[in-house]
């Protein structure tokens, strides 16, 4: 039986400017799904840094590797996966970012930012290999009154 939940599915290339595409697919299904643009603004940061991971750390920008992003929502908890083909890793070898010696260094925030703007992050390893990164957000649909286009036309 299929889950009636709104959910998507999308495979890219490991290329930084497919980012971009992730993002516009996620915005508009957060919007579809009645999340509010503060929650979206959060989680689409979330997950750009889990899609850059993906492709600079676990596929090592090699276009030929391609990286997944699931996302849907369960009840009032959107989930994404972002599923790479790389080797793994461990999060307990990373350094902390807060750490004064840490702080002039260019790496290690992606995963720091990823646990601030989530309620969940987790990390797993696929049976056909590559990492999965977890992500939960607890949502709350819109308040606003906000119509959709075809809605205001059908008031005319």
């Amino acid at each position: 039986m299929e889950s009636e939940e709104p959910q998507f599915h999308l495979a890219i290339d490991s290329r930084f400017e497919n980012i971009d595409l992730v993002q516009v697919v996620l915005n508009e299904s957060m919007e579809a799904m009645g999340i509010d643009e503060d929650t979206r603004h959060w989680i689409e940061l979330a997950v750009r840094e889990a899609v850059a991971n993906a492709i600079k750390h676990g596929n090592r920008q090699d276009p030929e590797k391609t990286v997944q992003i699931d996302a849907t929502l369960e009840s009032a908890v959107l989930v994404i996966q972002v599923r790479d083909q790389g080797e793994g890793f461990d999060p307990d070898e990373l350094e902390d970012p807060l750490s004064p010696q840490n702080l002039l260094k260019p790496n290690g925030r992606g995963i720091f930012y990823m646990k601030n703007f989530m309620d969940f992050i987790g990390y797993g390893v696929h049976p056909e290999g590559g990492t999965v990164v977890t992500l939960r957000k607890s949502i709350a649909p819109s308040t606003g009154e906000r119509t959709t286009n075809h809605e205001e036309e059908s008031r005319e």
